[in-house]
């Protein structure tokens, strides 16, 4: 077995390992899914390592890198080992491995997200060092689950499509930061794959939201608070739904504190899902 890094091995190798390793999860994604999520966390194949047997990865941390309050950071993008390797600790092999070279990188502190139901991997990490940040709720919904009789919009708002670069008040609407994915730093990553919408009061911008309309995926929404329960959510979570391309919505990696998402979402008959904690490890 030999541990290194991914910088010299084809794209093709590391998504059939990342297929394999998670053959067996609820979740699964194509090869353009699972390209499209690595470009908008900021996958780094030379910061990114591997257990080889041969030419076969059997065990890999994949790593995205960039800033994040400030701190040039690591984010752990995905982990995954072979079905047949698993309880040999080549996660945490990996992990140790990697860090001479994330420091050398001036990296300084390791991020990641981890559902709370999995408590073995939350042990593991725990053990290496990570405390928890803070505590996300995350909310899968079909389109046809959004309740028709949510509140609708008065005919002084409108809902337009936007180019967020042109909004510098964006993150004055927002309850909490952004989690990793979910960023503006990830959304300009990948401009491409997400729509933005505005909602407008008197020509003004008083509520956004941007989501990936290929799998329904809502990175950020926030509405001015003096426009709040006034529909605005309602109205640019029905727009969105207009626009998926996927059978579901999801939003996730809402922080646990932000009680204004859960009770809105609980108004229009959609229930928290599960929840994630954030984990740092300082390096």
């Amino acid at each position: 077995m030999e541990i290194k890094s991914l910088k010299n091995t084809d794209t093709e190798i590391i998504i059939n390992a990342f297929m394999e390793a998670f053959a067996d999860y609820e979740l699964q994604l194509n090869a353009d899914e699972l390209q499209s999520m690595w470009k908008r966390r900021g996958f780094d194949p030379a910061l990114s390592f591997a257990a080889f047997e041969g030419d076969k990865i059997i065990s890999y941390t994949l790593n995205g890198i960039g800033n994040f309050n400030g701190t040039r950071t690591a984010y752990d993008t995905g982990t995954g080992t072979l079905k047949e390797y698993r309880g040999q600790g080549w996660a945490t092999k990996i992990f140790e491995y990697s860090i001479p070279f994330l420091k050398e990188a001036k990296i300084s502190q390791y991020l990641l997200e981890v559902l709370q139901h999995n408590t073995k991997a939350v042990s593991v990490y725990r053990k290496i060092g990570f405390e928890v940040t803070r505590e996300f709720n995350y909310f899968i919904w079909k389109n046809e689950e959004m309740d028709n009789h949510s509140k609708h919009l008065s005919s002084n708002y409108s809902i337009q499509p936007i180019e967020i670069n042109q909004y510098d008040s964006l993150s004055d609407f927002c309850d909490y930061y952004p989690s990793w994915q979910n960023s503006f730093e990830s959304i300009q990553r990948a401009q491409e794959d997400f729509t933005s919408l505005g909602a407008f009061y008197g020509g003004r911008l008083v509520g956004y939201c941007v989501f990936e309309s290929s799998s329904g995926d809502i990175t950020q929404m926030a509405i001015d608070k003096l426009h709040r329960r006034k529909g605005v959510a309602s109205a640019l979570i029905r727009e969105m739904c207009k626009l998926n391309k996927s059978t579901k919505m999801k939003l996730v990696n809402v922080d646990t504190t932000c009680n204004s998402v859960v009770e809105f979402l609980k108004s229009i008959n959609i229930g928290i899902t599960g929840k994630q904690f954030e984990m740092v490890k300082r390096i």
